[in-house]
């Protein structure tokens, strides 16, 4: 059954919009929840409680066609548009749905006199139509709130000055300059000795990043310290914040299978429920001795009052909407509600090791100079070290010294071993131990124990001593690991690319118990494969989304770490995790199986209130009144028990 939003908007201004989204629900604006909206129930609502005082009261002048009319009024404000609804769905071929059920059962209450419980389920059917869809707005305001992000335009440099256009007429190679307080329109390297910058939108994290000249910056981040110039990269279409607001927004069209089941069985179910109605009014005749038409045909209304299928319909696509939405304030994204089900079931975790768990970043973790003090040693070094591009020679350049810097001269070189070179009239070698033995350089044996990658000196002939360089964890990688057994997430095993001493090192560091080092693209991928072999393993694998695709694309969730800039990992993953922490998955974990114990909650809720108010109804047990609970009343308790999700506290 395809439910449609209830058009009570008909006093609303002709400004309003409503969305259509491809489920078939329309939901209006934010400004569906503006008093307006409200004025049809308004109406309708005072003319009942003055109606049933006048009944109570036994107002003489209360009585026949004056009565009719009085409730007649009372119901056509929240009545007509449901009846409207309902005849243009029978004119598509849609015959059974919840309007065609409201608008028989409070017509047919009409019809036997009952005509205060008519409008009253009307009334009440229809503010729950809009508390619902107040809650759908709500609950999918983390993710609209994303539209805001969107530049409304860029300060370019043309002809010799600055101009204002639209972000779309920006090509990349120009130059463009974003003030305090403005949002970055494009994707471009920042030309600016320096800038920090707000990107809470994009990543969920609220400390602000600093960046240095030639850094990467993604359009919707805010500017904010002083002026910045950019040069862009990418197109309006082509930037990160369009990529995540394309996803984010169709994320909701990827229905989970609970979704998926609970759509396809209202359309079964509904026409069932008129059958069975029909079946209540007019087969106790041949069974009953003292049948009464009117009894029956007022039970069979209560009837289709309480099946009307509202709760299950709108709280499950509800939840899910919830659980994307926090996902996404929390800088998680995840591609369809179907993957946040996945994410539910993840057994087994197989991760990335650099850029996933450590920083990817060398950093210096020891100096260790024989017969030279540590300053003049780091000076021949770092003199040696200008010469080169590699990142260990990076990671070097980083030590910080006071004092005058020496000169190197000669610098030559040696191809896969090091560099060699002359400072202050003596030989300096600076490489790996292959470089150290071809020049009879004798080498402690205590660099045979180094795993890490090391870089070894000789000065004037004679071993001075080596650096150590190592990628450095990150920050929050030693609490993830422990969070995800916390979690249920057993059996965790590292893959990486580098060689075997390191990968088993930062395994060992992290209690990971399995770890495979000096790994191809393709060697992960048949890993991977080998784990799903077994049914019982649900694998998620995290990677830096860029050389790892194959294995995303394979496991049965892949998560991208610090996607915000990656093409691939936009393309490849089900979740992506915005900022570089793996302590995220763990989150992600978290807001899945709180969304899927949700759903499940109004599942049972809202069916196992039908089900004891349908045989109270059938049996004469059950008024109008108990009927509208079973269906407005739990739908609103369902949409209470989702919006939870919204209110949870996932740090």
């Amino acid at each position: 059954m395809k439910k449609k939003k209830v058009n009570l908007r008909e006093l609303k201004p002709k400004s309003a919009e409503v969305h259509t989204h491809d489920d078939g629900h329309n939901h209006g604006h934010s400004d569906s929840s503006s008093f307006d909206t409200y004025i049809p129930a308004i109406i309708s609502f005072t003319m009942l409680i003055i109606g049933i005082g006048l009944d109570y009261f036994d107002i003489s002048f209360f009585k026949d066609w004056v009565r009719i009319a009085w409730y007649g009024i009372a119901y056509l404000p929240v009545g007509f548009p449901v009846i409207k609804e309902g005849w243009k769905s029978i004119i598509r071929g849609n015959f059974f749905t919840e309007f065609l059920l409201m608008s028989i059962a409070t017509i047919g209450a009409f019809a036997i006199g009952e005509y205060p419980e008519g409008v009253a389920v009307m009334l009440f059917y229809a503010v729950g139509e809009l508390f619902q869809n107040a809650a759908v707005n709500r609950a999918k305001g983390n993710i609209k709130a994303l539209l805001d992000v969107r530049p409304k335009e860029a300060t370019v440099f043309r002809d010799n000055d600055y101009i204002n256009v639209s972000p779309e007429e920006v090509t990349i190679g120009e130059k463009i300059q974003v003030r305090v307080g403005e949002k970055i329109p494009l994707d471009g390297v920042l030309l600016s000795d320096k800038a920090s910058l707000n990107t809470a939108a994009l990543t969920g994290e609220s400390k602000p990043d600093s960046l240095l000249k030639e850094s990467k910056v993604y359009a919707g981040s805010i500017n904010l310290e002083s002026v910045i110039e950019i040069k862009v990269t990418n197109t309006f279409e082509d930037s990160s914040i369009a990529r995540i607001l394309d996803l984010v927004q169709n994320a909701t069209a990827r229905k989970s299978k609970t979704e998926l089941f609970i759509r396809q069985f209202a359309r079964i179910y509904t026409p069932i429920v008129v059958f069975l109605a029909i079946g209540v009014t007019f087969l106790p005749y041949f069974f009953v001795d003292d049948y009464v038409f009117q009894n029956w045909l007022y039970r069979a209304l209560i009837f289709l009052v309480i099946s009307c299928p509202c709760a299950l319909v709108i709280s499950i696509p509800l939840g899910y909407f919830g659980g994307l939405g926090a996902a996404s304030r929390n800088g998680i994204l995840f591609k369809g509600a179907s993957f946040l089900d996945a994410m539910t079931k993840i057994n087994t975790l197989v991760m990335d090791k650099t850029g996933t768990v450590t920083k990817g970043v060398f950093k210096i973790k020891e100096i260790k100079a024989i017969g030279w003090e540590e300053s003049q040693f780091m000076k021949y070094l770092i003199a040696m070290e200008e010469q080169s591009t590699h990142p260990v020679a990076k990671a070097i350049m980083e030590y910080k010294e006071n004092g005058d810097d020496y000169d190197a001269k000669e610098v030559s070189e040696i191809a896969g071993k090091g560099l060699k070179g002359i400072i202050n009239g003596k030989t300096v070698l600076v490489g790996n131990k292959a470089l150290m033995i071809d020049n009879d350089i004798t080498i402690p044996n205590e660099t045979d124990s180094l795993v890490e990658s090391i870089v070894l000196v000789s000065i004037d002939h004679t071993f001075a001593g080596y650096v150590v360089i190592a990628d450095e964890l990150k920050e929050d990688a030693k609490e993830t690991i422990t969070e995800l057994h916390n979690v249920g997430v057993k059996n965790i095993m590292m893959l990486s690319g580098d060689k075997d001493s390191i990968t088993q090192q930062v395994a060992k560091e992290l209690n990971i118990e399995k770890a495979k080092g000096g790994l191809l693209p393709e060697d992960k991928l048949n890993e991977v494969e080998t784990l799903k072999q077994n049914p019982e393993n649900k694998v998620a694998f995290i990677g830096d989304g860029i050389n790892d695709a194959p294995v995303l694309a394979a496991s049965n969730v892949g998560i991208a770490m610090g996607g915000l800039g990656s093409d691939v990992a936009i393309e490849t993953a089900d979740v992506i995790i915005q900022t570089d922490q793996p302590s995220k998955v763990v989150r992600a974990i978290k807001i899945s199986r709180s969304t899927r114990k949700i759903v499940w909650q109004n599942i049972i809720l809202a069916f196992g209130v039908k089900a004891i108010v349908l045989i109270l109804g059938a049996g004469g047990l059950a008024t109008m009144w108990e009927a509208v609970f079973a269906d407005v009343g739990v739908a609103l308790l369902a949409i209470l028990n989702a919006i939870r999700l919204q209110r949870m506290n996932w740090s």
